[in-house]
């Protein structure tokens, strides 16, 4: 409940809580219902020249708000969503960390108050041992790894059947024009 996970972290790390398009709009009605500002970003997105869509395989939540944190976060309560959490909330302190836009790999953020006063003790163990710290998260960040696998998966089998066309390579300034002119499509598994 210290909510280091669910706060910006100062300088120029940008923390992620990604959401994939389900979680969001659970997300976004839960937000409507009790009246909390909230507001999410897209995060990995693909475009999709042949049918001029960007395509979204998982939002962000904005954490640029007054408390600096996700808005469901309450100092004497915690998360207020719990029953609701995101898959990436459930896995904590475990993360995927991105390695390029189609692979990810599990790992551990070390910027978690857990991990901090336990760091020399963690840095010492097999992934047996850490499945056993983190006997809770270690299957909700496999959850959350092969999820984001599958997604990558459907794209890359639309890609071979097809029915999109992402391209190997773009450059950033066509792609801002894609992000700003092209409709949105929610990938989901």
């Amino acid at each position: 409940m210290c909510g280091t996970c669910c706060h910006e972290v100062p300088g120029d790390y940008v923390k992620r809580i990604p959401l994939y398009p389900d979680e969001a709009d659970i997300l976004i009605e839960i937000a409507k219902e009790r009246d909390i500002e909230f507001k999410i970003i897209e995060d990995l997105v693909f475009p999709d020249i042949k049918n001029e869509k960007i395509l979204v395989l998982t939002y962000r939540i904005r954490l640029d708000n007054e408390n600096q944190g996700c808005p469901f976060y309450n100092e004497h309560n915690g998360c207020r969503v719990h029953e609701n959490k995101p898959l990436a909330c459930q896995a904590y302190p475990l993360a995927l960390k991105r390695v390029d836009a189609f692979n990810f790999e599990i790992s551990i953020d070390p910027l978690c108050n857990f991990v901090i006063q336990h760091y020399s003790e963690l840095e010492k163990m097999d992934l047996g041992h850490l499945k056993e710290v983190f006997k809770e998260e270690y299957p909700k960040a496999e959850n959350f790894y092969h999820k984001n696998k599958k997604l990558i998966f459907k794209i890359k089998k639309l890609e071979a059947l097809k029915k999109i066309l992402i391209p190997c390579q773009i450059n950033l300034e066509e792609f801002n024009i894609y992000l700003q002119k092209w409709e949105r499509e929610d990938i989901s598994v």
